[in-house]
């Protein structure tokens, strides 16, 4: 068991599945899980397509332990129509958000581990409404006091509705191979045009919405290692700093956001932002070890990347 769980918490978040991440986020034997497999709540809508079935409809949910502290989790599986959301998938999300919220007996943290690429086409109408309701059941939740803490380091990233409902949390934690934004580049090319945004340029696609470009803006709160342990170890600090869910908070956000705007709003690439903001060498960003990366962040001052 202990090797096992040593080789869990080493492996690399991107590689992993989502019940490996949270075989090693979670303490061993306290996971349980809230209509798991067996319960073979299924899709209702992939068999009209002859598209293949998850028997956890690609999401893990249910409560466990990070070192001691109790807390709520979901996890997509990326490798599942790349995390996509629909009408299962977001039901599952929904229902362990409300109970947060409602019941007094619930833990008072959620993490989600979000590996997704949105909406899942097949069920268009199902997959929307469930996005928005995962959006007001996050902002209730926190409001009632719940934090909500975002891990973002998958393959599939968090994109499209996914983007959303990170930035809705009370904290974000991200890897360098973590990458949110609301369209994909994909998106992006096909409705703008290559000129606009080369999908297939992968430098391109990594500065602009890579995980080190999201914490040097203040658009994740955490930076962590592609190892389990490293999002384990963010996870469990930010738990004990998620803001509280007022009107003094919205509007420090939306000042963040103008301020930002203001800023950087003219730039047409991120290494413009990177000399606007005076980081020393901002060509070789993208190239610094985890180390030297995370002491560049702690060097800046607040007002360089504007921390939540």
């Amino acid at each position: 068991m202990k090797d096992a769980l040593t080789k869990y918490r080493s492996g690399s978040w991107y590689e992993a599945t989502a019940r490996e991440r949270l075989a090693g986020l979670l303490d061993p034997d306290s996971f349980r899980e809230f209509v798991g497999p067996t319960a073979r709540q299924v899709s209702p809508h992939l068999a009209l397509f002859d598209l293949p079935e998850a028997f956890d409809d690609g999401i893990v949910v249910g409560r466990g332990m990070v070192k001691g502290r109790e807390v709520l989790v979901a996890a997509q599986e990326g490798r599942f129509m790349g995390g996509t959301f629909g009408e299962v998938h977001g039901a599952k999300l929904v229902g362990l958000l409300r109970w947060a919220r409602d019941h007094p007996h619930a833990p008072r943290a959620v993490l989600l581990l979000l590996d997704t690429g949105g909406v899942r086409l097949q069920e268009a109408n199902a997959g929307e409404l469930a996005v928005s309701e995962i959006i007001r059941a996050i902002l209730e939740a926190r409001a009632a006091g719940v934090a909500v803490i975002a891990l973002v380091g998958g393959r599939a990233g968090a994109f499209g509705g996914g983007g959303i409902i990170t930035a809705c949390c009370s904290r974000v934690v991200i890897s360098e191979q973590g990458r949110t934004s609301v369209s994909g580049p994909e998106v992006i090319e096909t409705n703008m045009g290559v000129e606009e945004f080369d999908s297939r340029d992968r430098p391109l696609v990594w500065r602009t919405t890579g995980g080190r470009t999201r914490r040097l803006l203040g658009g994740a709160d955490a930076y962590a290692s592609d190892n389990i342990e490293s999002f384990r170890d963010a996870a469990l600090t930010l738990l004990d700093h998620a803001p509280a869910f007022d009107r003094g908070m919205t509007e420090r956000e939306h000042a963040r956001l103008v301020r930002r705007l203001e800023r950087f709003g003219q730039c047409r690439d991120t290494p413009e932002i990177w000399q606007k903001m005076n980081l020393p060498a901002p060509e070789t960003i993208a190239d610094l070890s985890e180390e030297d990366f995370l002491t560049l962040v702690q060097a800046q001052p607040e007002s360089n990347h504007d921390a939540r």
